[in-house]
This record gives structure tokens, sequence and C-alpha cells, in this order.
């Protein structure tokens, strides 16, 4: 593969009415329906990213100058797990559920039926092009939707890759991508869609949520914000230091969940500085901007947004700083003395400089990430389970994460997600398969229940009136105050 990203072919919008036309005949046909079938599409994606993990790995070469070791642990090796979760559990996923036992209700036989909501949309965005663009998919699939996926013209060789693939991989008929950019989204979104996810930047999210709204197309959004990271004095500063700055320079920073500043105890923070410094020259012996070891920025326009960032800061460069246009190239970056109203904190960074704001102490850390929009992620280091809580439950946030970072988006049987400004709904495995699901409330009531409830049928009368008030619910006691009044 050629080091230079290809020139993608955007779809046609006439191209894009008969996909949609396409994917909406074959959901009503049934053909998604069997588990088998999904099983068999959920496979073969698997096998998609197995047969061509070299050819995705150079694709993110090119694309973000992605180290292959990371391009395997953060999105490939992943993505092939997620797929094979999908293909041993669908089964148990797609089950018609049994409602709660109660009596009152059991003869009706309720039930919760698992259903496809019809043709969804996914568009995903360029920082992890392979999980954040299949990922969604095998959850559709899973769920027994058809899909459209467009994902990132900002990453080219890997959206041109997913393009050239789907059609060999997967049903044409279920599965297509459309490529493009303003334009194309624009067109995808003046359609009715089962359900929308939409993966990126706050500004464009409402720019889709107005759209969706046209169509009362369901929406999820997985934004982000500024994750911010809460030091406790007494943890361990090496531990934590090598594992923020892993998870700030890991893609170069170009990650949602990314810690994104970090609030440490004024004395303290020299010290984490240094334990910071210590971590950075142990990753890179040879010097941060000789190694092959960090990823490039995705363009130029990010390039310079991040160097006119932290061109004007206020803070103290502590290490790092170099940058270098020519490779998209910005050297892990670590600036001390930070405050709110540096250039640092005017928004969610999406590259390798970190920002060290210091705090009074951990109350005064709670009152600033209060004051700000509810980030996807909070990161807390510690090793006192009443700092963890205090932390935790004196904030909101998409997840929150003690003592490590990043990998929470890979832990199974958790949700990925935010909350407020930095997302709504949830995705990944399972919860990949309940967005795209329907919950189809379902009974069947049997003939002789009118002898119980009859009284529900004109003409009414007081003798009715008292025949359901057997059915009427009893309270517990009314609680009680402190000086022992009733509330």
């Amino acid at each position: 593969m050629s080091n230079m990203a290809p020139e993608l072919k955007f779809t046609t919008l006439e191209e894009i009415d008969e996909i949609y036309a396409t994917l909406n005949k074959t959901f009503r046909s049934g053909k998604t329906k069997p588990i088998a079938f999904r099983k068999v599409q959920i496979l073969q994606l698997g096998y998609l990213l197995q047969d061509n993990i070299e050819r995705f790995r150079e694709a993110l070469a090119i694309d973000l100058g992605r180290p292959p070791l990371e391009s395997s642990f953060l999105e490939l090796d992943s993505t092939i797990s997620d797929c094979k979760i999908a293909y041993d559990r669908v089964d148990k996923w797609a089950r018609t559920e049994k409602a709660p036992f109660n009596i009152k209700f059991a003869a009706f036989r309720p039930a919760i039926r698992k259903e496809p909501k019809g043709v969804v949309l996914s568009i995903s965005p360029f920082n992890y092009p392979v999980w954040l663009a299949l990922g969604p998919i095998i959850g559709a699939i899973a769920a027994g939707n058809c899909v459209v996926l467009k994902p990132s013209e900002l990453s080219p060789a890997i959206s041109g890759l997913i393009a050239e693939l789907i059609p060999k991989y997967l049903d044409n008929d279920v599965v297509r991508v459309v490529l493009g950019a303003v334009t194309e989204t624009s067109k995808l979104m003046e359609y009715q869609w089962g359900h929308v996810l939409y993966t990126g930047s706050g500004r464009v999210a409402k720019l889709i949520g107005v759209a969706a709204a046209k169509t009362l197309s369901p929406i999820s959004l997985e934004l982000g914000g500024k994750s911010p990271v809460v030091i406790d004095p007494k943890c361990d500063f090496k531990i934590a230091a090598r594992r923020i700055l892993w998870g700030k320079c890991a893609n170069a920073g170009q990650t949602c969940v990314a810690p994104d500043y970090v609030l440490v105890p004024r004395s303290s923070e020299d010290a984490f500085v240094k334990a910071l410094k210590d971590a950075h020259d142990e990753f890179y012996p040879s010097g941060a901007t000789t190694t092959s070891d960090i990823s490039r920025i995705i363009n130029p326009a990010h390039f310079h947004r991040l160097k006119k960032l932290l061109d004007s800061t206020a803070g103290t460069i502590a290490f790092g700083g170099q940058t270098d246009e020519s490779r998209k190239f910005i050297a892990p970056t670590v600036v001390k003395g930070v405050k709110d109203e540096d250039s640092l904190m005017s928004e969610e960074l999406f590259g390798p400089i970190l920002p060290i704001m210091p705090v009074d102490d951990v109350d005064a850390a709670i009152a600033y990430i209060n004051a700000h929009d509810h980030p996807l992620a909070l990161y807390c280091f510690s090793p006192d389970a009443a700092f963890k809580n205090k932390v935790f439950d004196n904030t909101q946030s998409g997840s929150a994460i003690a003592n490590d970072v990043l990998i929470q988006c890979a832990t199974d049987g958790l949700p990925f997600g935010g909350i407020g400004p930095s997302g709504s709904g949830y995705h990944t495995r399972t919860f990949s398969f309940d967005m795209f699901t329907h919950l189809r409330a379902s009974l069947d009531s049997p003939g002789w229940i009118d002898t119980i409830i009859g009284g529900r049928f004109p003409p009414y009368s007081p003798g009715k009136l008292a025949s359901l008030k057997r059915f009427r619910v009893k309270l517990p006691p009314r609680p009680i105050s402190a000086n022992g009044h009733a509330l």
C-alpha cells in the first residue's frame, strides 16, 4: 500500500437514494431477522478484519501515523473480540423475555419482544476509524437491522478500505457504505431512520440532532469533552503517571476519553510532574521527536489548532512542546501551573498536550469539575475508597474510572456513553444490540379474564367500581419526619 492516502470517490446523491431504497426493501422482506443469518454476517465481519489485518495496520499508519502495536491493541483486536462476543451471545440477547411475575397480570402472559428498529445509520469519526465504524455495525446486525455506515472523510485510507471490503464480506443488500463529507451526510439526514448513531464533535452533533428531529429519527450521540484526572497525593505517582501519560499519548491524544487535564494538590504538583517526566523518558528513551511510537495528528487543521492553543498558554511547559508541521507531529507535552482561563482549558484538546492544574484540595477539584460540562470520562487515582467515592459521588460523567485510563471502553459488560454535553445513549457489545433494538411490549389476553375485570366495560355502576377496587395497590406507611410529623 502506498504511503499516500487515496482520494475517496464520494457516493453520489442518486446512489444514496438507491441504497436507502434497497435496504428498506431488504428489511421489509424479513431477511435479517433469522438469528442464523445474523451470526453469518457477524462472523464475516470478524473475518473481514482478520483476513486483512495488515492492510488495516497500513491504512491506520497512513491516516494517523499509528504504530502497529497501538492499532492492534486499541482497535483491531478489540473489534474482532466484539465480533466473537456478539456471535456467541446474540441468541440470548435476541430472546423474548418474560415480564417480571405479577399475580395481577400473569394470565396475560406479558413478554418483551426484541425486534430490530429497521434501517439504521452510523456516522463514525476519524480517530478510531475501525472500532467506532465497525463496532456499531456488529450490534446493529446482531439486532437484525440493515445498516448504512458513513465513515469519516478525514481518514481516507481506512474509510476507502472499509468501503472496498464490506461488499466482499457482507450481504450488500444489508450493509452499505456511503463515502462523503457534508453534502452526503446532509443527504443521509433527510431520510427517516430506525436509529442514528453519531460519533464526533458537539458542534456537528447539534446539526445532526436538528436534522434527525425533522424526521423523528431517534439518535444516540457519542461526543467527548474535557475528561479530568483527580490525583490523591497518597496515590502511587509512578503508576499514575505511567498510565495517564500512556492514555494521553496513545493515538497522539486523539481519543474521546483521553485524560484531558490533571487536578493535583498544589503541594504535590512538582512531584507529580517529575513522575510524568520519568514516565516520558521511560517510554521514549531516545527522545519523543525521533521515536516511531507516537501517532500523528490527523490533518494540518487540527495540528494548527493544537499549536495555537499551546502557543497561547500562560502555563509553563515542563517538558515537550516540540512541533513539526511537515509531519503533523506534536511531542508529548506537559504544561504545569495552568489556570481556569488558560487557552488549554478552553476546549477539548484532542492531542498529546496535558495541562496540570494545581488546586487546594479535593473539594476544589470537585467544584471545578462541576462548574463545567459533564465529561465523557472522569479519572481518579487514589488507594483510598473514601477519596474515590467522594469524587465519584459528587460529580457526573459518562464513566467513573479509578486508577487507570481508556480501558473501560474495551471492558466487556460496561456501557460506553456520555451524559449531557458529552453524549447520550450507550453502545459497545450488548449495549450496541440494545441501542438498535426495539423493546416491543406483548401480551395475550384470555377470554375468561373478563369474569375478573369485566367491570371495566360500560355501562359503569357503583358495583363495577367496587369490583375493581381489589386491584388497587396499597402504599407503605407514610414517611415521618425527624420531629415525628408526616411529610
